[in-house]
């Protein structure tokens, strides 16, 4: 039986975090394995330069990402756009940059049926981290440490049974200046993609999926593969949706089933006509 693959017209990731120990690339190969599309937008922070420069550890499961990626522009002709987030913001020194089927760039442009919708990591937008680099990094030193606590909370949780916790998540949800964080955000954003006449806006940087309206722009985030593992697709209906990996994994498992079924009625009937 053929790998069961899930088609959509555009994919679009955001902040893999490449080299951070909290980065979950088996699943995140496990979506680019079962999965095909005309485009790819990697939309920043792929690479966690940032970790990797802290004793970060790069992997041969990293490397699979990349070659997952490569392949899909080679065998299926899908066109694969890089964006640079502020934990890759090395890729300044080169962009813009296209070789064959690959671009990397700061933005791009996505036209779908719904209008123009403008692609774009969206550190530009948080003040910390374009003005303030080195509280930024603390910052981000201070959230790998709650990271490295929530991995110890979560397996005491798994012991006694119960189901995955994110503490980042909760506190989000619940500090004030962190809700007027998001809201700052989106707000900005909504304005940007006014700004550039778009429709809409996708963007990750801030690790909190979405899609809404916000003001008179559909708003987009792709969210992170570190905790939430969730993703925008374009359907091959021209729909956007935010799809999460469970969802994803459940739809792969149906159509191996599918198709298994499929395969016995197939030797079955192949049985009978010989018999």
């Amino acid at each position: 039986m053929k790998k069961p693959l899930i088609r959509y017209k555009t994919i679009f990731i955001s902040d893999v975090h490449l080299g951070c120990a909290d980065c979950k690339i088996d699943q995140v190969n496990y979506f680019l394995r079962h999965s095909t599309c005309e485009k790819l937008v990697l939309n920043g922070d792929i690479i966690d330069a940032w970790a990797l420069a802290r004793r970060g550890k790069w992997e041969k499961r990293h490397t699979y990402f990349f070659r997952q990626v490569l392949k899909k522009a080679e065998k299926y002709d899908t066109d694969v756009v890089y964006l640079r987030g502020n934990h890759d913001d090395f890729l300044w020194r080169v962009l813009p940059f296209e070789f064959d089927k690959i671009t990397v760039a700061n933005e791009h442009i996505h036209e779908s049926p719904h209008g123009r919708y403008i692609c774009v990591h969206g550190d530009g937008f948080d003040a910390v981290t374009t003005n303030h680099k080195w509280l930024a990094l603390v910052g981000d030193f201070g959230y790998t440490q709650l990271l490295r606590l929530n991995r110890v909370y979560n397996w005491f949780r798994k012991l006694r049974g119960k189901p995955y916790f994110s503490l980042s998540k909760a506190i989000k949800a619940k500090v004030k200046s962190a809700v007027s964080f998001v809201g700052n955000y989106e707000e900005q954003l909504q304005k940007f993609a006014a700004k550039h006449h778009c429709a809409g806006i996708i963007c990750g940087h801030i690790h909190t999926p979405a899609d809404k309206r916000v003001g008179e722009v559909h708003y987009l985030n792709s969210g992170d593969w570190v905790e939430s593992l969730t993703a925008i697709v374009e359907t091959t209906e021209r729909e956007f949706k935010l799809i999460t990996f469970k969802e994803f994994e459940d739809q792969v498992q149906a159509l191996r089933h599918s198709a298994a079924e499929r395969f016995k009625a197939e030797r079955a009937k192949r049985a009978d006509a010989t018999a």
